[in-house]
């Protein structure tokens, strides 16, 4: 058996590593323009004391990431407010299933704890079994399905 190689967490930096970083916010959300963009990824930093963004790196390579922040509007299925909620999580296809996602989910929780929370939130598409048993396999449980509706009115 080979021995899987060390990887470490350390919070994103720009612009240093806005290629990565970038790299895999597209492969997360392949159809939204420009999320790979400087701008974007600054928002995802903003604002320092309620956002949070850890890299899973093996040597100087990002094998993955973890996106949060602080939200005090209501989240659906939690009690209390604010909660931490992972925004994006992504491990590239070659370190899935080598406890990259879940150091990642770990040290997002500890930010979240040390941000005073209890509480842990994030969703998943419907479709997205993968992403579900991953969340359920890092210690999320489901707490609720919705079906989001729209109708033009202009």
């Amino acid at each position: 058996m080979t021995p899987v190689p060390a990887f470490r967490l350390r919070p994103a930096r720009l612009p240093d590593d806005a290629g990565p970083w970038g790299r895999m916010r597209r492969a997360l959300w392949p159809d939204e323009p420009g999320v790979d963009g400087m701008e974007e990824l600054r928002a995802a930093l903003a604002p320092a004391d309620a956002a949070c963004v850890l890299l899973a790196l093996v040597g100087d390579e990002a094998v993955g990431v973890a996106e949060a922040r602080l939200r005090t509007d209501y989240v659906n299925g939690t009690t209390t407010s604010p909660v931490g909620f992972l925004e994006a999580w992504y491990v590239e296809p070659d370190w899935r299933g080598r406890g990259v996602g879940r150091t990642l989910v770990q040290g997002i929780g500890d930010w979240t704890r040390s941000r005073g929370c209890a509480e842990l939130a994030s969703d998943a598409l419907l479709d997205n079994l993968v992403s579900q048993a991953a969340h359920r396999c890092c210690g999320f449980e489901e707490t609720e399905r919705v079906v989001y509706f729209r109708k033009r009115v202009a």
